[in-house]
Protein backbone atom coordinates (compact mmCIF):
# COMPACT_ATOMS: atom_id res chain seq x y z
CA UNK A 1 0.00 0.00 0.00
CA UNK A 2 1.25 3.67 -0.94
CA UNK A 3 0.92 6.10 1.58
CA UNK A 4 0.19 9.76 0.68
CA UNK A 5 3.63 10.54 2.28
CA UNK A 6 4.90 7.88 -0.24
CA UNK A 7 3.06 9.61 -3.35
CA UNK A 8 3.82 13.12 -2.17
CA UNK A 9 8.07 12.47 -2.00
CA UNK A 10 7.53 10.61 -5.42
CA UNK A 11 5.72 13.60 -6.89
CA UNK A 12 8.54 15.63 -5.37
CA UNK A 13 11.02 12.97 -7.14
CA UNK A 14 9.75 14.65 -10.03
CA UNK A 15 9.17 18.27 -9.57
CA UNK A 16 12.60 19.46 -7.37
CA UNK A 17 15.02 16.75 -6.99
CA UNK A 18 17.25 18.85 -4.57
CA UNK A 19 13.77 19.43 -2.60
CA UNK A 20 13.45 15.57 -2.95
CA UNK A 21 17.05 15.22 -1.75
CA UNK A 22 16.38 17.31 1.76
CA UNK A 23 13.37 15.57 2.62
CA UNK A 24 14.63 12.13 2.15
CA UNK A 25 17.75 12.82 4.05
CA UNK A 26 15.51 14.36 6.79
CA UNK A 27 13.32 11.26 7.24
CA UNK A 28 16.14 8.57 7.43
CA UNK A 29 17.82 11.29 10.26
CA UNK A 30 14.23 11.39 12.13
CA UNK A 31 13.53 7.73 11.56
CA UNK A 32 10.57 8.13 9.31
CA UNK A 33 11.70 5.12 7.26
CA UNK A 34 8.19 4.45 5.49
CA UNK A 35 8.11 7.53 4.44
CA UNK A 36 11.05 7.35 2.55
CA UNK A 37 10.82 7.00 -1.27
CA UNK A 38 12.59 3.73 -1.36
CA UNK A 39 12.06 3.04 -5.35
CA UNK A 40 14.07 6.41 -6.38
CA UNK A 41 16.23 6.10 -3.25
CA UNK A 42 17.54 2.92 -4.38
CA UNK A 43 17.88 4.13 -8.12
CA UNK A 44 20.14 6.99 -7.13
CA UNK A 45 22.13 4.86 -5.06
CA UNK A 46 22.88 2.84 -8.07
CA UNK A 47 23.61 5.67 -10.13
CA UNK A 48 25.73 7.33 -7.70
CA UNK A 49 28.43 3.53 -7.60
CA UNK A 50 28.02 3.98 -11.73
CA UNK A 51 28.93 7.05 -11.96
CA UNK A 52 31.84 6.88 -9.81
CA UNK A 53 33.28 3.80 -11.92
CA UNK A 54 32.84 6.06 -15.21
CA UNK A 55 34.96 9.10 -13.64
CA UNK A 56 37.41 6.55 -12.61
CA UNK A 57 37.60 4.97 -15.97
CA UNK A 58 37.36 8.53 -17.81
CA UNK A 59 40.14 9.90 -15.69
CA UNK A 60 42.47 6.64 -16.10
CA UNK A 61 41.64 6.87 -20.20
CA UNK A 62 42.86 10.43 -20.29
CA UNK A 63 46.37 10.20 -17.62
CA UNK A 64 47.00 7.26 -20.28
CA UNK A 65 46.38 9.66 -23.45
CA UNK A 66 48.70 12.28 -21.72
CA UNK A 67 51.38 9.67 -20.72
CA UNK A 68 51.40 8.77 -24.27
CA UNK A 69 51.40 11.98 -26.01
CA UNK A 70 54.31 13.38 -23.95
CA UNK A 71 56.19 10.46 -24.59
CA UNK A 72 55.61 9.69 -28.39
CA UNK A 73 54.17 13.42 -29.54
CA UNK A 74 57.52 14.54 -30.79
CA UNK A 75 56.17 17.38 -32.93
CA UNK A 76 54.05 19.06 -30.08
CA UNK A 77 56.25 17.99 -27.19
CA UNK A 78 58.28 21.23 -26.23
CA UNK A 79 55.55 23.54 -27.16
CA UNK A 80 52.74 21.39 -24.71
CA UNK A 81 54.73 19.29 -22.38
CA UNK A 82 54.19 21.82 -19.75
CA UNK A 83 50.13 21.67 -19.78
CA UNK A 84 50.27 17.98 -20.69
CA UNK A 85 52.67 17.75 -17.17
CA UNK A 86 50.61 19.26 -15.39
CA UNK A 87 47.02 17.29 -16.90
CA UNK A 88 48.82 14.28 -15.90
CA UNK A 89 49.44 15.40 -12.34
CA UNK A 90 46.24 16.64 -11.82
CA UNK A 91 44.12 13.47 -13.10
CA UNK A 92 46.81 11.50 -10.89
CA UNK A 93 45.37 13.57 -8.07
CA UNK A 94 41.78 12.90 -9.05
CA UNK A 95 42.22 9.24 -9.56
CA UNK A 96 44.18 9.15 -6.10
CA UNK A 97 41.35 10.94 -4.40
CA UNK A 98 38.67 8.72 -5.99
CA UNK A 99 40.36 5.66 -4.54
CA UNK A 100 40.79 6.86 -0.97
CA UNK A 101 37.04 7.65 -1.09
CA UNK A 102 36.05 4.72 -2.38
CA UNK A 103 38.82 1.94 -1.94
CA UNK A 104 36.60 -0.87 -2.61
CA UNK A 105 37.39 0.63 -6.79
CA UNK A 106 41.15 -0.50 -6.61
CA UNK A 107 39.79 -3.76 -7.22
CA UNK A 108 37.75 -2.28 -10.82
CA UNK A 109 40.79 0.18 -12.05
CA UNK A 110 42.71 -2.94 -12.27
CA UNK A 111 39.87 -4.44 -13.94
CA UNK A 112 39.61 -1.58 -16.42
CA UNK A 113 43.66 -0.80 -17.05
CA UNK A 114 43.93 -2.63 -20.48
CA UNK A 115 40.93 -1.34 -21.95
CA UNK A 116 41.60 2.22 -20.91
CA UNK A 117 45.06 2.10 -22.29
CA UNK A 118 43.64 0.64 -25.57
CA UNK A 119 41.17 3.73 -25.60
CA UNK A 120 44.11 5.83 -24.86
CA UNK A 121 46.48 4.71 -27.53
CA UNK A 122 43.40 4.99 -30.08
CA UNK A 123 42.95 8.84 -28.35
CA UNK A 124 46.33 9.87 -28.63
CA UNK A 125 46.44 8.77 -32.82
CA UNK A 126 43.34 10.96 -33.31
CA UNK A 127 45.04 14.13 -31.49
CA UNK A 128 48.50 13.07 -33.13
CA UNK A 129 47.38 12.06 -36.29
CA UNK A 130 49.85 9.58 -35.85
CA UNK A 131 50.34 6.04 -36.79
CA UNK A 132 48.17 4.12 -34.30
CA UNK A 133 51.36 1.36 -34.15
CA UNK A 134 53.33 4.74 -32.84
CA UNK A 135 51.91 4.07 -29.47
CA UNK A 136 52.89 -0.03 -28.60
CA UNK A 137 50.03 -1.92 -27.78
CA UNK A 138 51.90 -3.13 -24.61
CA UNK A 139 51.08 -0.67 -21.24
CA UNK A 140 54.13 1.71 -21.08
CA UNK A 141 54.13 1.28 -17.49
CA UNK A 142 52.01 -0.60 -14.74
CA UNK A 143 49.21 1.06 -12.99
CA UNK A 144 51.16 1.47 -10.04
CA UNK A 145 53.96 3.37 -12.19
CA UNK A 146 50.77 4.92 -13.91
CA UNK A 147 49.80 6.87 -10.64
CA UNK A 148 53.37 7.15 -9.27
CA UNK A 149 53.38 11.46 -9.46
CA UNK A 150 57.24 10.92 -9.35
CA UNK A 151 57.49 8.49 -12.77
CA UNK A 152 57.81 9.30 -16.20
Amino acid sequence: MVTSTQTTTQTLYDQDYYLWIKTTINQLRTGQFSAVDLENLLEELETMGRSQKRAIKSLLTKLLEHLLKLKYWDNERERNQGNWKREIRAFRTQIKDELTDSPSLKPYILEIFDKCYQEARKLASDISQLPLDTFPIIPIGSLEQILDENWF
